[in-house]
């Protein structure tokens, strides 16, 4: 079925899908059919409010059954979200509320503790407040070239700034990202991935709907919570990052914990140790794993396949979606051409330039390479890469090449100056046994040519990670 905007298809869901469950959030339960009478009335509540075609909302809340009404509700009448990082000091969060010309922000007062603010003349509202529950059903038309989101970056790098993405480029990308991940009608999807991420809210809302999934969404990731909730609601569907499935396999080895019902994950990091993917095939009741490569700028651009091997969905990214070009530039950068590629960046036509060349030709700023079947490896960032005596050394082989050893639990190496070398690398490394820094550097040797081994480690109980996952590595510098 074709549809052009995001409302259409969000609200063809009744007809397509009735009283099977829609969301699932606590107490709350809500089938397709309810879940659309309320993102039809969060429209109305949204006209009520003066939002018309093209305007924007933030929405700076955690994953709940609030944050996918309002969503919803917002585009269906005409508006365009912004989701805010939830971890975002206000600060940063008023800068962007501020930049994308937001109308109003809907926040969940309380929420860590926090009271969330907005900048002055900009209208907080409570997703608990009943504001949602206050309009009369309304649908404004909209095309499926209209943007429907701007999603900014993760900002690890710099300021964030405004992905522009339209209605068409959602619907078409997350279709066939179901059909990679195996996301089936009926299936149970517990998503922590934020909604505030591309992850979150297209490879989770946007496909849910699209497939007939039952959403239930996590606001804080908690092992213990998680496990709660595939037993209690036989999830079936489990994205997550490498350390997610770590927890399943120690809680399965622990045994007392009912995991049956897991049949499809999605997983993905520059390098995952070969053994893990073979462990979640074996020991656990998956199915189904699938790993790809994405970025806000242009979503998921590649994938695994169904058959893949353990050593290709550990090692690559799998092969680029249907309709989108991957290159490896001179320089080792990843190069991505298609439909699916952002309209620019929000207010920046100089930076949207510098990302995309006048050939179509998104600049990443991901490092990789593709072997002669095109499967894509990445091997790490152009602004991580780091020098040692005139070789290039790459953070995401190093850190491969880490997470081998067995007291390694996580890994995140950044190039330090040196006097002699101009720089070398330092690993932070987080241990799941016992290893000395001596023991470590000595166990590389072995392994990596001396350019790549690290020459000091440092360990710590944990990582910076901003709310996506990622390394703040600038923290770590």
């Amino acid at each position: 079925m074709k549809w052009e905007t995001i409302p259409q298809m969000v609200l063809s869901a009744a007809d397509r899908f009735g009283d099977a469950e829609a969301v699932v959030d606590g107490p709350l339960r809500l089938t397709f059919t309810e879940l659309v009478d309320r993102v039809l009335i969060a429209a109305g509540a949204f006209a009520a409010l003066g939002v018309g075609r093209g305007d924007r909302v933030a929405i700076w809340a955690p994953n709940s059954a609030e944050w996918i009404v309002a969503a919803f509700g917002l585009l269906t009448a005409g508006g365009v979200l912004v989701p805010v990082n939830t971890r975002f000091k206000a600060d940063e969060a008023h800068d962007i509320i501020g930049r994308s010309g937001a109308k109003a922000v809907l926040v969940q007062q309380g929420f860590l503790g926090l009271e969330f603010t907005s900048p002055p003349g900009v209208p907080v509202i409570d997703l608990k407040s009943g504001f949602l529950a206050s309009g009369e059903p309304y649908e404004c038309e909209v095309s499926g070239e209209q943007v429907a989101d701007i999603i900014f970056t993760s900002g690890t790098t710099g300021r964030p700034k405004g992905v522009l993405m339209t209605h068409a480029q959602n619907l078409r990308l997350y279709a066939e990202w179901c059909d990679l991940a195996d996301l089936r009608e009926g299936d149970r999807y517990l998503i922590a991935n934020p909604f505030f991420h591309i992850f979150g809210w297209k490879a989770g809302c946007i496909a849910s709907l699209l497939r007939g999934a039952t959403i239930l969404p996590v606001p804080v990731f908690e092992v213990d919570r998680v496990l709660d909730l595939v037993e209690r609601e036989k999830v079936t569907m489990l994205p997550g990052p490498p350390t997610l499935y770590h927890s399943l396999l120690e809680a399965q080895a622990s045994g007392g914990r009912d995991l049956s019902s897991l049949r499809a994950a999605v997983t993905g990091a520059a390098e995952i140790p070969v053994d893990l993917i073979r462990r979640i095939r074996g020991e656990l009741p998956f199915q189904s794993i699938m790993t790809g490569y994405g970025l806000t700028e242009a979503g998921t651009v590649t994938a695994s396949r169904p058959g893949d091997s353990f050593e290709d969905i550990a090692t690559t990214v799998g092969t680029p979606c249907d309709g989108v070009e991957v290159r490896i530039a001179d320089d080792g950068e990843v190069l991505v051409r298609g439909y699916s590629v952002m309209l620019g960046y929000l207010s920046d036509l100089d930076a949207t330039a510098e990302a995309i060349d006048e050939d179509g030709w998104l600049h990443t700023g991901d490092l990789g390479t593709l072997d002669d079947r095109g499967y894509l490896r990445i091997v790490g960032r152009k602004k991580d890469m780091f020098i040692v005596g005139g070789f290039n050394a790459y953070p995401a082989e190093i850190e491969g090449f880490l997470l081998k050893h067995p007291a390694v639990a996580q890994v995140a190496v950044v190039g330090v100056p040196d006097a002699r070398m101009g720089q070398v690398g330092k690993a932070f490394v987080v241990r799941q046994g016992p290893v000395t820094e001596s023991e470590l550097i000595a166990w590389s040797h072995a392994r990596m040519a001396g350019f790549k081994v690290p020459r000091s480690v440092a360990f710590r109980e944990a990582l910076p990670l901003n709310a996506t996952g990622k390394v703040m590595k600038d923290q770590l510098r």
